[in-house]
């Protein structure tokens, strides 16, 4: 039985095509893929995330808690504060990849990718109990709290009438940072953070409320060409500026380093969960390296499995790959060999037997314009 989150019903009215993902019955898109993209990067789009995690952890000894298990600094968050960081295993693995936000002294909320939620709670309870003696709190509250996508140019336009009141405008915050307000009585959050390379917002709230944000979102939006939007152009999206998928370009074998994530992952804050490894790779090399590639010859879009071959060899898998609806071109990426990484190096993708010439390039593949 699939799982579904609270706005299944209102998919169904908007005439959604559903489909299976990640355990959950979700909108793979209402118009079309490409009329979806299209609105995000020049308008706005309004996403279903509700199946993704939150997880609260608080008190005294929070902080020095989530340094151990995360990559990413917590000592740089100052309240209403967030940063993309990755919770790895002791190999330096990634067990996931999440956001982070502090919205108290001692209290912070983790937002988790929804195949990962049973996982990533019981290895957090697992290392709380190595830290004896401190006071940490670890709550999973993603039964409660639901939360929608806002992504694109116009939504600043918009955003502060999507609740009721908050601490700060929305409209006013920067890139990576949150605020409480208020929505029927009921506390909310907004932050200023997406998955799709435009401005926008992630808003997250109890699960009775959040039918109503979306619905109050698609009517103040609608004149700034807001649209619902699926699961096939929140992929789309993402691939095009290059921001990994867990089970793709993540999973518990392939560590920061090797993703090219290596920016998220702070060496100099003290001890963490696969340190060791992470530091080998900064300074030894990696075996193999995620890099963006784009096709040059004309083909069917490369997708995840396809082997990657260079002078007559197999070197590589490509693990996203789609059709650019911005650059119409296929587009994607894959492991290669590190003497393969230099953007300009020719590749091919084996697309259905055969195989197409690609060009390796630097990321993000696709730039909006300045």
């Amino acid at each position: 039985m699939l799982k579904r989150t609270p706005l299944f019903e209102t998919h169904q009215q908007l005439g959604a095509r559903l489909v299976e993902f990640g355990g959950w019955e979700m909108p793979i898109h209402y118009t079309s893929i490409m009329d979806e993209h299209h609105a995000v990067r020049n308008f706005a789009g309004v996403f279903d995330i509700c199946h993704m995690g939150e997880v609260g952890v608080s008190g005294s000894g929070a902080a020095s808690f989530l340094n151990q298990v995360l990559t990413n600094d917590i000592a740089k968050l100052s309240v209403g504060e967030g940063q993309y960081s990755l919770m790895c295993n002791h190999s330096g693995g990634v067990i996931d990849d999440l956001y982070i936000y502090k919205i108290g002294v001692e209290n912070y909320l983790l937002i988790i990718n929804a195949s990962r939620i049973d996982v990533d709670v019981s290895w957090l309870l697992e290392e709380s109990q190595t830290l004896k003696g401190t006071d940490t709190v670890i709550t999973d509250l993603s039964e409660k709290l639901g939360a929608i996508a806002i992504q694109g140019p116009a939504t600043a336009k918009f955003i502060d009438h999507c609740v009721d009141s908050f601490d700060r405008a929305p409209s006013g915050l920067k890139k990576n940072q949150i605020t409480q307000g208020q929505f029927a009585e009921e506390s909310v959050y907004l932050a200023r953070t997406g998955y799709t390379g435009e401005d926008g917002f992630e808003l997250v709230a109890p699960v009775g409320t959040i039918g109503e944000i979306w619905n109050r979102a698609l009517n103040l939006g609608g004149i700034h060409g807001l649209k619902p939007a699926g699961l096939g152009a929140r992929d789309t999206l993402r691939t095009e500026v290059c921001y990994p998928l867990y089970g793709h370009e993540l999973d518990e074998q392939k560590t920061p380093i090797e993703a090219g994530l290596g920016f998220f992952v702070n060496l100099d804050k003290g001890p963490f969960n696969g340190r060791d490894v992470l530091v080998r790779q900064k300074t030894q090399g990696v075996n193999r390296s995620c890099i963006a590639f784009k096709m040059t010859d004309k083909s069917a879009p490369p997708r995840p499995h396809y082997s990657v071959w260079s002078d007559g060899q197999k070197v590589g898998e490509v693990v996203s790959g789609t059709q650019s609806p911005s650059l119409n071109l296929g587009i994607g990426m894959a492991y290669v060999p590190p003497d393969l990484i230099q953007p300009g190096t020719s590749i091919e993708i084996e697309i259905r037997g055969k195989l197409f010439k690609a060009e390796i390039v630097k990321k993000p593949i696709y730039r909006k314009a300045s």
